[in-house]
């Protein structure tokens, strides 16, 4: 049996920055992780022909001052460029995006709103647009737009659970892409701790100062264990000897779905494009002039769709080509899909704030006998936008709670 000061159950963004703090700490520290590679919910694709990266997770850095930036390492990001041709599929029709403003409010305008309102407590997000008079192909467009960034539908999202996410958010402007790709972040943090790859957590036991997990490798100790597990994987029973309540409070905390794919193509594109699909069928749609790829991006309903398309190819083809027409005659030589929905260690795309749920995330959060701790994007919703710089902030804030706790035994 192995001896640790600190257990990590997941080498995510969250977890792998919670152990790279407390190993800075002189503390031996140990992460364990289901998966056979790094990264949790980041996953990058990597072109054939050495072309440049695509991500099937975590798409891009928010804003200039994100931790990320230094992460990585310095001269490692740069800015995504803006000059992209935007464009939207609404009644089957593919228009400009600025369609979207046209005599009506966009949704981006609606959330900017969300952000600055005041009395949202206890509604949700559609009982809000319903309130500011959002109707007809104002309404739908919004619907759409808040499912495709928070893989919730309005009706069940919190909205002051959104607003105060963004309210909280620190990082700053524009968007910025890691060189060599989004992987990168994870294999930076992982450096020079023990991570234990394709080794998940079957079972844990704990009593005060002192946590037992079992693994199909042996058992392990440690005086404290912090857990990044989505807790929609754990709700499902991943991991045995969770207390009562920290299971109920897990199904509190249900993830959207979600579903990403690289289609490569026999052609290149045109034009450097991005498409939001107002009718729910592929979310967010972007391909880069000169390369073959296009990568689809889609969350809540529109996970489902892109999901069955991928095992279609009559009907992935139908559905690209509403967004990108000049892919009507073009050829799928390759596909890369990674349905985060149906991964047994995700279990969706993020969580997002849920409407009258929103005590769930500070009860998830919650240590027990100052010997189970918990990270993960879930631990901060409704506090936190729940990207990357949410994980990682997750995984400080339960460094520090760990770091103080043995410091008083």
């Amino acid at each position: 049996m192995s001896a640790y000061d600190v257990i990590v159950v997941g080498a995510g963004a969250s977890g792998l920055n919670c152990a790279r703090l407390l190993h800075r700490e002189g503390l031996t520290v140990v992460v364990y992780e289901a998966r056979d590679r790094l990264g949790g919910r980041i996953r990058t694709f990597h072109p054939a022909d050495g072309g440049p990266p695509l991500e099937l997770g975590a798409q891009v850095v928010h804003g200039e001052h994100n931790p990320v930036h230094e992460l990585v390492g310095p001269g490692r990001t740069t800015a995504v460029p803006r000059r992209v041709t935007a464009r939207i599929v609404e009644d089957g029709t593919n228009r400009e995006m600025g369609a979207l403003g046209f005599g009506r409010r966009a949704p981006w305008q609606l959330e900017a709103m969300l952000q600055r309102a005041p009395g949202v407590t206890g509604l949700s997000v559609g009982t809000w647009l319903r309130a500011q008079g959002s109707t007809g192909p104002e309404a739908a467009a919004a619907t759409e737009w808040f499912r495709q960034n928070w893989a919730a539908d309005p009706d069940g999202l919190s909205a002051a659970g959104v607003a105060e996410a963004h309210r909280r958010d620190d990082v700053g402007e524009g968007e910025f892409a890691i060189a060599g790709g989004f992987a990168r972040l994870p294999e930076r943090l992982a450096s020079g701790l023990a991570v234990r790859l394709g080794e998940p957590v079957r079972e844990l036991a704990h009593q005060p100062g002192r946590v037992t997990v079992r693994t199909d490798a042996g058992t392990a100790t440690a005086r404290a264990l912090v857990l990044t597990v989505p807790p929609a994987v754990l709700a499902a029973g991943a991991i045995a000897g969770l207390p009562a309540a920290k299971l109920a409070a897990a199904a509190r905390l249900p993830a959207g779905d979600g579903c990403c794919a690289v289609v490569t193509l026999d052609r290149p594109a045109p034009d450097t494009t991005i498409v939001f699909d107002v009718d729910g069928r592929t979310g967010f749609v972007r391909c880069t002039a000169g390369r073959p790829e296009a990568l689809v991006v889609a969350k809540a309903d529109a996970a489902a769709h892109l999901r069955a398309a991928a095992a279609d190819p009559t009907a992935l083809a139908a559905l690209l080509a509403a967004a990108l027409p000049w892919t009507s005659d073009a050829a799928v030589v390759d596909l890369a899909v990674a349905d985060w929905g149906r991964d047994p260690y995700a279990a969706g795309a993020f969580t997002a704030p849920r409407a009258g749920l929103e005590d769930a995330a500070r009860q998830w959060a919650r240590p027990v006998d100052d010997t189970l701790f918990f990270a993960g994007e879930a631990t901060v919703t409704g506090e936190r936008l729940p990207w990357v710089q949410g994980a990682l902030a997750s995984g400080e804030r339960a460094a520090e709670h760990v770091l103080k706790a043995l410091a008083t035994r």
